[in-house]
């Protein structure tokens, strides 16, 4: 496993919103995952991420490609006011990155508040929602990926 430390594009830095677009760094995690002989790679950052339509995002993904993105920044429990909780940030920090994945596998969002393709809106969304995909969703990967 690569862990190749890639500088976040200046480019990507809103002053306006004081945040990173995420789409831009995606960009370049997809532009060193083609390069790469892994199968996929998982970008991770400290940065405030967005995108122009949202306040903020934990991540973005490449639908069906090799490149996703998530962001520590706002799942510590720090930034919401809270003592430094290890066991959480782990856990959410885990929900994020297979949800990630899961768009580069080819799964939407899920109407399942349970499963971990359910759209995060809010930290309480992370928290609510489990770390396993949802029955449907794991049969969406079994069935699409069933011979590759």
């Amino acid at each position: 496993m690569e862990r190749d430390a890639l500088p976040v594009p200046r480019e990507a830095y809103s002053a306006v919103r004081n945040q990173f677009n995420s789409s831009i760094i995606l960009s370049k995690v997809s532009e060193y995952a083609l390069k790469s002989r892994a199968d996929r790679i998982l970008g991770i950052t400290q940065v405030d991420l967005y995108v122009p339509r949202l306040n903020f995002v934990f991540g973005e993904a490449q639908y069906l490609g090799k490149a996703a993105l998530i962001s520590l920044y706002r799942l510590k429990s720090e930034f919401y006011g809270h003592l430094p909780d290890t066991v959480l940030f782990k856990e959410r920090a885990a929900k994020e990155a297979r949800h990630e994945i899961g768009h580069t596998l080819g799964l939407d969002h899920c109407n399942n508040p349970d499963c971990v393709m359910f759209f995060s809106n809010s930290i309480l969304d992370t928290d609510r929602k489990k770390t396993d995909f949802c029955e449907r969703c794991h049969l969406q990967i079994v069935m699409r990926w069933k011979g590759t």
